[in-house]
């Protein structure tokens, strides 16, 4: 199997956010991917346990349904476990033929564990073999800006990726963060004041405050065409 990982990923150390996402070039369901594929896109890679099994096929089906969305955000999905490509093939097929969904994007076949050990994928309390449920958030110059991980018996909720995908992309866009549970035509928070002079002035500058430290306002968020 050709594969490249990158030479400088240490396989016992879980990747960093805010650092660049490790490199790799995997077989895939799709051809030969790289990261450097992805330039210029964001990236959710996801890993799972094991094909032909019922949480996965869950989320498959869901991010399959929820992959035209993702597109008009700018963001590619791809899959991964320890299976061959062949399984992968094989499992793809049942889901379409089995529950009317068709997979749009890309499956890794990662029989050495390559891209698992790299990204931290692999959880010796759960499986010495097998992708444990990761989600990793990669922006399009290659950044790795969110990580989550969820236990094997639990499906992940695909609705979640695509609201944080807008909130970041809100934030890159406008240099704000967002609150609790933020969807796009929510108010946003206003950076803190970071000096004295900034915290007097603050409750003056026409923004909806509580408080000095806690202001909120209204933007404009970007809608993907045909929403």
């Amino acid at each position: 199997m050709n594969f490249e990982a990158d030479k400088t990923a240490n396989a016992t150390q879980l990747p960093r956010l805010n650092e660049p996402a490790p490199n790799f070039s995997a077989p895939t369901t799709h051809g030969p991917k790289s990261l450097k594929d992805y330039e210029g896109r964001w990236l959710i890679l996801f890993s799972h346990p094991a094909d032909f099994t019922p949480v996965c096929t869950t989320e498959f089906i869901g991010f399959a349904k929820a992959w035209p969305e993702f597109q008009k955000l700018n963001c590619d999905l791809l899959g991964l476990s320890i299976d061959s490509t062949f399984s992968h093939l094989a499992w793809v097929r049942n889901i379409d033929e089995n529950f009317g969904v068709e997979i749009p994007f890309p499956v890794i076949e990662d029989l050495s564990m390559n891209v698992a050990s790299a990204y931290g994928m692999i959880m010796p309390g759960a499986s010495d073999t097998s992708a444990v449920r990761t989600t990793f958030i990669i922006d399009p110059k290659g950044i790795l800006r969110a990580m989550m991980y969820y236990p094997m018996s639990n499906g992940r909720q695909v609705d979640e990726f695509l609201r944080l995908l807008k909130a970041m992309q809100a934030s890159d866009e406008h240099k704000i963060a967002t609150p609790e549970g933020w969807n796009p035509g929510d108010d946003v928070i206003v950076p803190p004041p970071k000096t004295a002079k900034e915290a007097k002035a603050r409750m003056d500058e026409g923004y909806q405050c509580t408080d000095w430290y806690f202001c909120t306002k209204s933007i404009k968020a970007k809608v993907p065409a045909g929403v």
